[in-house]
């Protein structure tokens, strides 16, 4: 766990967030996939519609850096590549912010491990953090939660993992998926602007049937 707390240096700097790249995933890719579903058809909701890994790739590329700029802060909860170990330093080099924080997801086993080194691309690299922006906190993991530390404050959970379509990228409360998969232009989020006036809008509740954190008790501590 690692706690960050972030001051941007100016006005101009941007803080963006996603999740579940899965840069160089073939079978994700429609257009090359071999997953099939009983009836033998390509599984359209789970694929991306690109007809080639390079052209997956270059929309990835492309929408990242049309709008994360070179001095800006990335967040990327998981999942960042596949195709090989060396895909992880291609899709690194072909970004042009260089201010990426890593929260691990379950196909990053090369990073985790540290192969070749390859955390040092990273400003950071952990499993789970909880993170502070001009006094908004945010539990940042890349599996989704049903509840988490500081739930019945306002604080929000970002994640990732589970692929969701835009449509149904809110959990219950101040819960999110980030993935690339839910975003209409397929592109990060952009923490301040974007998410921020959404999420403090929506209710302070859990998943949870029961979860003492949310109900009006007083005393409560932990």
């Amino acid at each position: 766990m690692s706690s960050i707390k972030i001051e941007l240096s100016s006005s101009s700097q941007n803080i963006w967030i996603t999740s579940d790249t899965h840069y160089g995933h073939k079978n994700i890719c429609r257009g090359v996939t071999d997953w099939r579903l009983d009836d033998g058809s390509i599984p359209i909701d789970q694929t991306r519609d690109f007809k080639s890994i390079d052209s997956m790739n270059a929309s990835i590329i492309n929408n990242i850096n049309e709008f994360v700029n070179q001095d800006d802060i990335l967040f990327h909860l998981g999942d960042w590549s596949f195709g090989g170990f060396e895909n992880i330093r291609n899709f690194w080099d072909r970004i042009v912010c260089k201010n990426i924080h890593l929260v691990l997801g379950n196909h990053d086993h090369h990073i985790e491990r540290n192969r070749g080194g390859c955390k040092g691309l990273f400003k950071s690299v952990n499993d789970y953090v909880e993170l502070s922006v001009g006094g908004k906190k945010f539990v940042l993991m890349h599996y989704p939660l049903s509840s988490w530390n500081g739930l019945n404050k306002g604080v929000i959970h970002l994640h990732g993992h589970v692929h969701l379509p835009n449509h149904k990228k809110f959990g219950k409360g101040r819960k999110m998926d980030v993935g690339i998969d839910g975003s209409t232009e397929f592109r990060p989020y952009n923490l301040i602007k974007e998410i921020i006036p959404i999420m403090i809008k929506r209710n302070i509740i859990s998943d949870m049937e029961f979860d003492h954190h949310t109900d009006e008790l007083k005393n409560v501590v932990g």
